[in-house]
């Protein structure tokens, strides 16, 4: 993999990672239409990809710090009591939606592996993908909970969509956005909780995986500094997408996962014309 290969790649996940239009997916896509010489099926590959993932949790954590701080000080019992109750039901939501991931993660990983390195499959669930945030769009409850509101039972369901994103194609942020506004919440709302609960997912995954990367010696092992540069590149772009985010959701309630939904459909359906 080149330098030039590294940074676009590193553009596109810092993109693709919180837009739900699964960077996964297009980071296993891309290559393959551009005819890059890169082995998607290598097992440095995953490891690479997730040490962009990293520089994503960096990116979320500079963006929502004010929460994670209010998260701090709530398990510490500082503050008023009623700031203290609501930032501490929401971090415990948080904890539990992380958890259902890092279980069905750990234990469906190495099976679903394979699909990493098929891009028409990808390109399949990329169209997949779009029906899901169309259908959240349409079946979504008027936004009248907020996240303090949510049950714990609601929590582990949210979480649990986020496996859906260990098949390329799938998003994780549209995946739980979606079972966000299917619970009650505003768009702006559910977004906020799928990048909170994003974080420690991320972060935990790129942990595990970045000594694989330095240990290994195949195509994707190449110059460390290309690879930290690669990652500070994506958490740069994925900062000013989450940002764009969040000013989108609070400015739209209405339909406003179709725009991407139709993205998913004609971004498939051209990959899969291109790629079969």
């Amino acid at each position: 993999m080149s330098l030039l290969h590294a940074l676009i790649i590193a553009i596109l996940q810092g993109a693709t990672e919180l837009f739900p239009v699964s960077s996964l997916g297009h980071a296993v896509i891309l290559p393959s239409l551009l005819g890059w010489p890169i082995d998607q099926k290598s097992p440095d590959f995953l490891p690479f990809l997730v040490v962009l993932h990293l520089g994503t949790a960096t990116a979320l954590l500079a963006y929502f710090w004010r929460d994670w701080l209010g998260f701090a000080c709530a398990v510490l019992g500082r503050g008023e009591a009623e700031t203290v109750r609501r930032e501490r039901k929401t971090f415990w939501l948080v904890c539990a939606a992380t958890l259902p991931a890092v279980i069905i993660g750990f234990t469906l990983e190495h099976k679903l592996r394979a699909f990493f390195g098929v891009p028409a499959l990808a390109a399949g669930f990329l169209i997949v993908n779009g029906f899901i945030l169309y259908l959240g769009d349409r079946l979504k409850q008027a936004g009248i909970k907020t996240l303090d509101q949510v049950g714990f039972k609601t929590a582990l369901i949210i979480g649990a969509c986020q496996a859906l994103a260990l098949i390329p194609g799938i998003s994780r942020s549209g995946a739980t956005m979606v079972g966000g506004v299917l619970a009650g919440l505003t768009h702006k709302d559910a977004a906020r909780f799928s990048f909170l609960m994003a974080t420690p997912v991320i972060a935990g995954a790129g942990v595990l995986e970045v000594p694989k990367l330095l240990k290994a010696h195949g195509q994707i092992a190449f110059d460390g500094g290309v690879v930290a540069l690669a990652g500070v590149i994506a958490g740069i772009v994925a900062w000013l997408s989450v940002a764009g985010l969040m000013y989108y959701f609070k400015k739209n309630e209405i339909n406003a996962l179709k725009p991407f939904a139709f993205y998913c459909w004609i971004a498939g359906a051209l990959a899969l014309i291109a790629l079969l």
